[in-house]
């Protein structure tokens, strides 16, 4: 019968909050393991806001490398709508950006001004230049 010796370590942060950590590493400092599992729940925050911003539920693969390459694109998806966000410098949720860009994504209308002006309709007409494709945006296709 194999024998699991396990680790509790107590850890306070420089707000005063204090952690209760188990493991079963006998080998790193307490703020190590601290840092491991704060990096751990940063990456299950980033999972949970990538599957309900981009239905990342369902894999149309079941090879290893058709997952990756799903996950790879959803992951480039997220931050180039990170990017968006944040050089318009908009207040808006994440959520509701990403909604935005994906009803709005196939129209000729500048990303940054849908996020900064746009609605959930397409505007009628476009009354000043301003508003019209960048021509960075318009280079990518």
């Amino acid at each position: 019968m194999k024998t699991l010796c396990l680790r509790l370590v107590w850890y306070k942060d420089e707000e005063g909050r204090k952690y209760k950590f188990i493991t079963n590493n006998w080998e790193i400092t307490d703020e190590e393991v601290a840092l491991a599992y704060k990096n751990r729940w940063l990456i299950e925050t980033t999972f949970k806001s990538l599957k309900q911003n981009f239905q990342l539920t369902y894999f149309y693969s079941d090879t290893e490398n058709g997952i990756k390459t799903q996950v790879w694109c959803t992951l480039i998806a997220f931050l180039l709508l990170q990017v968006i966000q944040t050089k318009s410098e908009s207040k808006k949720a994440f959520s509701t950006i990403a909604a935005l860009l994906r009803m709005h994504l196939i129209s000729h209308l500048d990303l940054t001004w849908v996020v900064t002006e746009g609605r959930r309709a397409y505007p009628k007409r476009m009354k000043s230049r301003n508003k019209s494709p960048s021509a960075a945006q318009l280079s990518l296709f």
